[in-house]
């Protein structure tokens, strides 16, 4: 076992599953620019986390008036098991010629970067741009495992990962570059 392998080992997890049901300290939303909620994933966190995430959305809006894409920021989890959420807003999927993998990556170090400065151990992602943004699944699913991988390897802090699924295209496409990558450290 490398010792990357050993670093990345038990740090990340593939599941299956409603994020918003997550118990940690921390999950992300894929937000729109907005922060007011919207459909999948978002519109789930707004309506079971209730009116404290959209409250804490207005302020953050007031100050900056909008999320621009590949950005975060966080909120109260209000209603949910999470403690917070972490909004970041994902690209909008042009073809791949737009500079969408690098807003893709964006959001999740940035994302990240915020569960790191706060020192949260866990933190949930969900498949950021995969639904209503047409981000292809197996794209998208690379960007987030490679780009989370190379984080971790750096930072002690989430000390776990939660990729949280909500279909099982997303979770196979997830669940396999986190194996393809954890097969070729091995080696």
């Amino acid at each position: 076992m490398s010792h990357t392998d050993k670093k990345i080992l038990g740090r990340i997890e593939v599941i299956k599953g409603d994020i918003t049901k997550i118990n940690a300290d921390a999950i992300v939303n894929a937000a729109n620019s907005s922060l007011m909620g919207g459909g999948g994933v978002d519109g789930a966190i707004h309506s079971k986390g209730g009116s404290a995430i959209l409250e804490a959305c207005k302020e953050i809006i007031a100050q900056i008036g909008h999320c621009p894409t590949g950005e975060a920021v966080i909120t109260t989890g209000g209603n949910l098991p999470a403690k917070y959420v972490i909004h970041t807003v994902g690209p909008v999927w042009q073809g791949g010629k737009n500079g969408e993998t690098v807003k893709l990556i964006q959001c999740y170090k940035n994302s990240l970067l915020l569960a790191a400065k706060q020192g949260f151990r866990v933190i949930a992602f969900p498949n950021i741009s995969t639904g209503v943004y047409n981000y292809p699944k197996d794209e998208a699913a690379a960007v987030a495992v490679h780009t989370t991988i190379d984080f971790l390897l750096d930072n002690p802090f989430p000390e776990k990962v939660v990729f949280c699924c909500f279909d099982t295209t997303n979770y196979n496409w997830t669940d396999f570059y986190l194996q393809t990558y954890l097969k070729e450290e091995s080696k």
